[in-house]
């Protein structure tokens, strides 16, 4: 056993962790519509996005979210339980102590085996007083490594759980924005559509005056009502959309619905979409993206547990101590001839169990073929998560400038409609075709503005932005 224990001595089992190499491409496949962006408004840092928006109100919710939000903070208490339980693997490393003491008082049985006996010597007294105290200390020596690749899997699965926590707080954020961008673009939809039921309504009386002078008809007058009806039904849905999204940010506040709603009710300042800086390509998200850090992470836990599995092939010893005092007499107990020191040598190998070790160490490896498909899989989403947000953002912005000339060219088209019908020299039915035409293309302006914020809101989500870890360091942090 003692050239058993010299030759195992220093060893570590398991394979050592080398983290793996996935490839990406040097730049996004989408890289090319980023240029075209017509934007004035510089990328702002990716840990503070939102204040590139240049919207004060955003940047105030977003501080209340990373600060209330219920989801952020169970994942904080998340990354103290895998804290602490890579402490307590690392603690498996060293010797262990131990005081125990204990008086026990019977009023023994003469018809027990014990007692039976004892009831025949001279002196026997029925009641008896049994006083020991002593301090012990226990090590398992970690022959093989086994401990060491323990403590080992519990730090990765800690690293693993602060990455996660920084995906929260990434989610959070770009969730928190999007509400916001959701809201605000209800919140203009509901302007113009009260922009538009004025104007409607200012049709109708037109027509009822030229209806009393003769010079229009009641199926013209029915149908301005129904136009003005028509504008009137676009306000329930998008009043639906403001209360939810106000109640979705009050709940990612950490605040019961209807706590925060009043401080948007008013109009917000207007916001312009800033530049996004996705310098670094596909390898940069290595290093930013939270869920491929924590993916590479429980990847090296993975590779660890092997290491803790194959260990049981092996022999452990343990070294055990105690210096103790044992007597029956009251008030002896501290005395030489109740000192009691022992020590101990453990031994404990598990030669024969039906392949138990070996099923368990094939499940490890299992595990981490597991965990290394996911890890790159996971690298993956995240370059489609990108270039779709690239592709998103880029078209909206375009359809955007497209919708604005359109508004332009309906209204154009719309006021002269109006001169003409005023002037007898068209119908009622080609303002009204105008009218329709302008309303639809001016709500449809106000949504694809929200919506092109809420691209480049996914957009910084993509990148990981939204968390202030050092990039440097997380990058030695997934080397290890």
């Amino acid at each position: 056993m003692a050239a058993a224990m010299v030759g195992l001595a220093g060893c570590m089992v398991g394979p050592d962790y080398v983290r793996p190499d996935v490839k990406a491409h040097a730049g996004y496949a989408s890289q090319a519509l980023l240029e075209t962006r017509d934007v004035t408004r510089p990328a702002p840092a990716l840990d503070t996005w939102w204040s590139g928006f240049d919207d004060p109100e955003l940047s105030l919710i977003i501080g209340r979210v990373m600060t209330q939000n219920l989801d952020l903070a169970a994942a904080i208490a998340r990354v103290d339980q895998a804290r602490a339980a890579a402490r307590e693997a690392g603690a498996q490393l060293k010797p262990q102590g131990s005081l125990d003491a204990q008086v026990v008082q019977q009023y023994q049985s003469t018809q027990s085996p014990l007692g039976e006996l004892a009831s025949h010597t001279p002196g026997y007294k029925r009641t008896q007083t049994l006083e020991n105290i002593g301090v012990g200390a226990s090590w398992e020596l970690d022959l093989v490594g086994g401990l060491h690749r323990g403590a080992e899997a519990a730090q990765a699965e800690a690293e693993a759980a602060e990455a996660n926590q920084d995906g929260v707080r990434v989610m959070v954020a770009a969730e928190a924005a999007d509400s916001y961008f959701q809201a605000r673009g209800a919140q203009e939809r509901l302007r113009l559509a009260q922009q538009q039921i004025d104007t409607e309504a200012q049709l109708v009386e037109l027509v009822k005056v030229r209806l009393a002078g003769g010079l229009a008809t009641s199926r013209e007058l029915a149908q301005a009502q129904a136009l003005l009806l028509q504008a009137r039904a676009t306000l329930p849905p998008l009043r639906i959309t403001l209360a939810q999204q106000l109640n979705r940010l009050d709940v990612l506040m950490g605040a019961a619905p209807g706590t925060y709603a009043g401080e948007l009710q008013a109009p917000g300042a207007t916001y312009a979409v800033p530049a996004v800086g996705a310098e670094g390509g596909p390898q940069m998200l290595l290093s930013r993206r939270p869920d491929v850090i924590a993916a590479e992470r429980k990847l090296a836990a993975s590779n660890a547990r092997i290491g803790v599995a194959t260990a049981e092939y092996y022999p452990k010893v343990s070294l055990g101590a105690l210096l103790g005092f044992e007597t029956l007499h009251s008030g002896s107990l501290f005395s030489s001839a109740a000192f009691q020191p022992q020590a101990v040598l453990g031994l404990h190998w598990r030669l024969f169990d039906f392949g138990r070790v070996d099923a368990e160490v094939a499940q490890a490896k299992g595990a981490n073929v597991e965990a290394l498909a996911q890890y790159r899989q996971s690298m993956l989403r995240a370059t489609e998560d990108v270039e779709n947000a690239i592709v998103s953002l880029a078209e909206l912005e375009s359809q955007h400038r497209e919708l604005t000339d359109e508004v332009a060219a309906h209204q154009q088209a719309r006021d002269a409609a109006q001169d003409a019908y005023k002037g007898g020299a068209v119908s009622l039915i080609e303002v009204l075709d105008e009218d329709r035409q302008l309303l639809s293309s001016r709500d449809q302006l106000a949504r694809v503005h929200a919506d092109d914020a809420r691209a480049a809101v996914a957009m910084f989500r993509a990148l990981g932005g939204g968390w202030s870890g050092s990039v440097e360091g997380t990058a030695a942090v997934a080397q290890r």
